[in-house]
């Protein structure tokens, strides 16, 4: 993020679902098991469908979406073996306090646990919670693998940033400007994006390595679970039946 001498902010990258607190359709990709792949998330990035739920949100802030950039895939970790969604019954599972994190914790039955991040180590070292969820380079980074035992490959939230322009800067460029400002941002993205895939693939190994036990689960299972909520506005669901159905017919 960076700041202008006035304060205001110039650029920021926030995760979709802040984002989506201010319009809701953005957060759709954040939902658990609603994109199904790597491929499936860059045809989103790149579809007509982004661009107009993008729309949505530049009309009511004025500040300009420029571009969205993968940030990994989100796995379990616990102290024991899961493969299905039945496994996962009454686990005590620590989530982000948002609403489609939750929504994967009620899709298998399990008690979400909100806890601070900076917690978080604490609570699985003590068992205050009996697993949580985070992209495999925030499991390494975290150190979460020191008091876990299981890093299950759900793959089930597909974490995305966006780059955003402020109004205050992007009003004031001129049509040139923002033609090449946005084709950088753009590439960008798109070059970090492959760099975060290529680097998230290798660290399976890495835990093996560590001695961790790394689980493939069955995650058609998972995903039948979660698709009941994916359209359920009491879970979180904030996006028109079209949008979900746009999104999953992109190939």
């Amino acid at each position: 993020m960076r700041g202008s001498a006035s304060g205001t902010v110039d650029i920021i990258y926030t995760g979709t679902s802040f984002a989506g607190s201010i319009h809701k359709p953005l957060a759709i990709s954040g939902a658990p098991f609603m994109v199904r792949d790597f491929n499936h998330w860059k045809s989103y990035r790149d579809s007509k469908l982004f661009r107009d739920i993008a729309k949505g949100y530049e009309d009511k802030t004025k500040h300009k979406i420029m571009a969205l950039t993968y940030y990994g895939e989100r796995m379990v970790t616990a102290n024991k073996e899961i493969k299905k969604p039945e496994d996962m019954k009454g686990m005590k599972l620590r989530v982000p306090p948002a609403p489609l994190y939750l929504m994967l914790a009620k899709s298998v039955g399990a008690n979400a646990t909100p806890i601070a991040f900076a917690e978080v180590y604490l609570a699985l070292q003590q068992g205050t919670v009996d697993g949580q969820e985070n992209p495999l380079p925030t499991i390494m980074a975290k150190k979460f693998y020191e008091v876990q035992s299981h890093v299950m490959l759900t793959g089930h939230i597909i974490e995305s940033l966006l780059t955003i322009t402020g109004s205050h800067v992007w009003s004031k460029a001129s049509d040139a400007d923002k033609k090449v400002f946005e084709e950088v941002m753009v590439q960008a993205a798109a070059k970090s994006s492959d760099q975060i895939r290529e680097s998230e693939q290798k660290i399976a190994d890495q835990l093996r390595k560590l001695g961790k036990t790394v689980v493939e689960v069955d995650r058609e299972a998972f995903r039948k679970a979660a698709i009941p909520l994916h359209n359920d506005a009491a879970a979180g669901a904030g996006w028109s039946r079209a949008e979900y159905d746009a999104l999953q017919a992109l190939k």
